[in-house]
Parts: C-alpha cells; sequence; structure tokens
C-alpha cells in the first residue's frame, strides 16, 4: 500500500529520507527502500535526485537551511543560539545525522556549501562578530569551542551516549551560560 498521495514528492521522499536517517543512520539509506517505503516506483527517487548522494545532498541542504532559520531567531546571543542549536538537532535527528557526514554528500554542491558557510556565519559570529577584527585568531578560537560544546552535546544525546534529561533546554541553557571568551591575560594562545 502506498504511503505517498499525491503532492509535493521530492518533499515526500526527503522527510522519509530524515526519518530514516534518524532510525537506523545516513549510511543505511538507499534509494530502493526509500521508494518502498514511500510506495513509489524504484525510479521516481533517482528521477528527483539522481543518485544517493544527491538525495543526501538535498537532505543535508534543508537541514542547513531549517538550523539556519532557527539560529537566525537568536542572532548574536551566543547562549540561546547554542540552545537553539541542540534543541533544533534533538527535533531533526535525521537531518542533523546526515549534515555531518561529508564523504555521504556532494562537497562540491553550491547550494550545500551556501546554506553550511551561512550556519557557520551565524554561529561564529554570535561569539566575534565581524567588526572584532583585532583579535580575529582568537575569535575564530572562541567560535571552534563553543560550536564544539553545543555539537558535542547534541551528539552525545542523539547517539545515546547519554540520555537528554527531562529538560534539555534547560540544561542546555546551563551548560551554554557556561561559555565565556576566555581571558586574553591569562597567557592562553
Amino acid at each position: 500500500m502506498s504511503r505517498y498521495h499525491h503532492g509535493d514528492l521530492p518533499r515526500q521522499l526527503l522527510a522519509y529520507a530524515a526519518e530514516m536517517a534518524a532510525q537506523t543512520g545516513p549510511e543505511s539509506i538507499t534509494l530502493r527502500e526509500l521508494a518502498r517505503r514511500t510506495g513509489v516506483t524504484h525510479a521516481a527517487p533517482t528521477h528527483h535526485f539522481g543518485t544517493r548522494r544527491g538525495l543526501l545532498t538535498a537532505l543535508a541542504t534543508e537541514g542547513f537551511g531549517l538550523l539556519n532559520g532557527a539560529l537566525s531567531r537568536h542572532r548574536g546571543q551566543l547562549h540561546e543560539m547554542g540552545v537553539a542549536y541542540v534543541m533544533w538537532a534533538l527535533d531533526h535527528p535525521g537531518h542533523y545525522a546526515v549534515m555531518w557526514q561529508p564523504r555521504l554528500l556532494d562537497e562540491s554542491s553550491a547550494e550545500l556549501n551556501a546554506v553550511r558557510g551561512r550556519a557557520w556565519e551565524l554561529l561564529s559570529g554570535a561569539v566575534a562578530p565581524c567588526e572584532q577584527t583585532d583579535d580575529a585568531p582568537h575569535a575564530q578560537v572562541d567560535a571552534l569551542a563553543a560550536f564544539a560544546v553545543v555539537h558535542g552535546l547534541s551528539s552525545i544525546w542523539l547517539s545515546g551516549a547519554l540520555a537528554p534529561p527531562a529538560d534539555a533546554a534547560a540544561m542546555t541553557r546551563m551548560i551554554t551560560g557556561r561559555l565565556a571568551i576566555i581571558d586574553r591575560d591569562a597567557g592562553l594562545p
């Protein structure tokens, strides 16, 4: 019995691909299985995405676009942007799993590179606004440190290594609240 009911098939295929990525990981996604689960011919996913890599690239591109929307609502607010990042990841585990697998994606995709670059601009801009050019090396390190915290927290909870707490947003807010720009006079590089 077909799960697909006339409408936007590419969007439906991406939704089922995200579901599959969340359940069994992005490596397990095949166009044939996606077609079976969607209830369409085996040629339908190929018609819309070309290859598995094309499908996963489209899913990652969609994911970065959605993440950018969540981050944009907290532009320049480091701690709240961190909370938004983690909560978005927990709410979109399939997209998140695919977005961080560059070996599965078409790295030459201009659209993917643009939305991924925008995500980094939003995240790093919350740590180091563009006008801080005198301290660019420290700003880059601070941005990477902040990203590592929220990305790591998301990954730990999504992988099941640690169960997310009942109030993941409150816990994330406490964790990101510990982020502070390093004291430049402390002798750290």
